[in-house]
């Protein structure tokens, strides 16, 4: 039986951050809401010395491909309703059976 992991890869934006240390304080939040919501690893991917702006990559595991869209789909909708801005979300579903 395979299991299937979804990677959520999310480009928050910060147009209120003055720093990157106020850019930190939101990624740290965000990373741990992610994981302890949806159980997700997650890293700062890309752009990690712009204020701004940043690259977040999350991993969700499940045992069906259905389980995993549902909890990229909640992870999703809780990254649009925070404070900052989402520029852009893409998920992509990977069976372990794949090779």
């Amino acid at each position: 039986m395979a299991g299937w992991v979804a990677v959520l890869r999310a480009d928050p934006r910060f147009p209120e951050s003055h720093s990157l240390k106020e850019k930190r304080h939101h990624l740290r939040s965000a990373k741990a809401q992610l994981q302890n919501r949806f159980g997700a690893a997650v890293a700062e991917t890309d752009h990690h010395d712009v204020w701004q702006r940043a690259e977040l990559t999350a991993a969700l595991t499940g045992r069906s491909a259905r389980d995993v869209e549902q909890l990229a789909a909640d992870a999703e909708r809780w990254l649009h309703g925070q404070a900052w801005e989402v520029a852009h979300v893409d998920v992509r579903l990977v069976s372990t059976d794949d090779e």
